[in-house]
């Protein structure tokens, strides 16, 4: 198996004032977490790069740097812990290979039952019409 752990020195890190409510913790003291992942110069394999470059959304810049923000918890601390843990959530989720879909064609019985609803059906409807004289 090949590695598709995070190294912390391929994350740049970065603590700022968090949004939100929060009162005077909030405006005071910089627990927010920023981190910066450089997809193209970091040490993962070149199908898992291809794949987090692929993430849908605003996560992933132009440049090929995947952006997280962490600020959900009062410390500093647990902000990174999260968004370290956010980080290698997603580079296992991309290191998945996801086996291709094979279309399965419809089985007799399932087309005869189809079939069967549709006669049944056309003939309540043929009933429902003006009687002749």
């Amino acid at each position: 198996m090949r590695s598709t752990i995070v190294r912390e020195e391929e994350v740049e890190i970065t603590a700022m004032r968090a949004q939100g409510p929060g009162g005077q913790n909030v405006n005071k003291v910089s627990t927010a977490i920023h981190l910066r992942f450089d997809i193209r110069r970091s040490s993962l394999p070149e199908d898992v790069k291809e794949r987090l470059l692929a993430l849908p959304g605003r996560r992933v810049t132009k440049d090929g740097v995947l952006v997280i923000k962490a600020q959900s918890a009062r410390s500093q601390e647990q902000n990174k812990a999260a968004a370290m843990e956010r980080l290698q959530d997603l580079v296992t989720e991309a290191a998945q290979v996801q086996a291709p879909r094979r279309p399965t064609k419809p089985t007799r019985a399932s087309k005869r039952r189809r079939l069967q609803d549709k006669a049944e059906r056309s003939e309540v409807k043929a009933g429902r019409a003006k009687v002749q004289e």
